[in-house]
């Protein structure tokens, strides 16, 4: 299905947009991929960058963990989940940087008269030191979801649903824009229509997940025009 056809189809106008934070607002990934890279290959799993990128996209730290632990066929070391995040803080605060588009979109998003908010498996310390690096926390500040806020992150539908009841919007009447398949999968789950950002790729894994796949950010103003005049 394309984003067009998703967004015409909606039985109801849409209302509110939420946004992913890694990957879609962000551009973290590749750091947050180097550094769980290192703390993994020092406890005896050889990763590089691309592999943690492959296995972890779209995870929170705390879903991580049992996967690592599975693999080393022993428990992490204490404290070692803590550490790994302050790693993260430290380096996107100094490194983190705004995806193509990200502000101009907000911007668009906004001007249309559409409520938007973030949802994000990072932490807010997280949220915050990479929206401050990029310029972007004022724009966000007082719309950030976490992991933390609820009892499931990502795939389970938790994050989505809390975010859509902080805004008094039911689900049917958002849309998620997400660059993962725990993500895609957790907006669905949600009961929400899902635009897969997938820049230079082709994004068939988040086709199969259930998104409508698009390029590039610039896109999405035009979708949203075309959601919140369907269902009418």
């Amino acid at each position: 299905m394309t984003p067009e056809d998703l967004m015409a189809g909606r039985k109801v106008p849409l209302r509110l947009v939420i946004f992913d934070c890694d990957g879609v607002l962000i551009d973290s990934e590749g750091l947050s991929s180097q550094v769980v890279a290192s703390a993994v290959s020092e406890l005896g799993w050889e990763m590089t960058p691309a592999e943690s990128e492959v296995r972890f996209l779209g995870m929170s730290l705390v879903d991580m963990v049992p996967v690592i632990e599975g693999r080393l066929g022993r428990p992490v070391p204490a404290g070692w989940q803590d550490a790994l995040a302050a790693q993260m803080v430290a380096r996107l605060a100094d490194e983190a940087v705004a995806i193509e588009g990200a502000e101009a979109v907000l911007e668009a998003t906004s001007a249309l008269g559409l409520a938007w908010r973030v949802a994000s498996n990072s932490s807010h310390e997280e949220m915050v030191v990479k929206f401050t690096a990029t310029g972007l926390f004022d724009r966000v500040a007082g719309r950030l979801h976490s992991y933390r806020d609820v009892p499931r992150g990502k795939p389970a539908p938790d994050l989505f649903l809390a975010a859509a009841a902080t805004g008094g919007v039911p689900p049917e009447a958002c849309v998620v824009v997400e660059d993962s398949v725990p993500g895609i999968t957790g907006a669905r789950a949600a009961g929400m229509d899902v635009l897969g950002f997938a820049p230079g790729k082709t994004g068939s894994a988040l086709a199969q997940a259930g998104a409508a796949v698009v390029g590039s950010l610039a896109e999405l103003p035009a979708l949203f025009r075309i959601g919140m005049q369907a269902g009418q």
